[in-house]
């Protein structure tokens, strides 16, 4: 596999997940390299610092501008993506405010539930803000804060 450092500035495009290792996560930016959306390019992004995977799943936000850098790598085979491993983030932009009445908040004991109005999923966090994961929809909520608290032990 090929390696280039880049830097690039995009828009964060879907919520952060966590990544496959502790203190990791993923992310998708949307580049535009021009004005026209024709030309708009989607990078899978991850990153093993604990500092910028706490922003990314805690503080940055779909649509928030974002400037990053780190290591492009191309894979060998044209059917697999390439991937940016990112080493330094800045928010150079948040994102508008979305209106109140598309997303409500609810909590479940010591979660936090978000509902959109645009999606079934619903992120999951714990009252200290400690991320959970996406339920599917908003029946596998409990489900998801059953597992948690068997694997973590409720809120950590």
């Amino acid at each position: 596999m090929d390696t280039k450092p880049l830097t690039v500035d995009g828009f964060l495009d879907t919520v952060p997940t966590r990544g496959d290792a502790p203190y990791t996560a993923r992310f998708q930016l949307v580049v535009s390299p021009t004005d026209d959306v024709v030309d708009d390019v989607i990078w899978s992004c991850t990153t093993s610092k604990p500092g910028i995977a706490h922003a990314l799943l805690t503080e940055i936000q779909p649509g928030d501008l974002l400037h990053v850098s780190g290591l492009l790598t191309q894979p060998d085979s044209a059917t697999e993506a390439a991937r940016l491993t990112v080493d330094s983030l800045e928010v150079l932009a948040t994102a508008p405010a979305r209106a109140l009445k598309e997303m409500v908040l609810d909590r479940y004991g010591d979660y936090v539930v978000v509902f959109d109005a645009d999606t079934d999923a619903v992120p999951v966090f714990t009252a200290l803000g400690q991320w959970v994961g996406t339920a599917e929809s908003p029946d596998a909520i409990g489900t998801l804060i059953e597992i948690h608290e068997r694997v973590n032990g409720g809120d950590t």
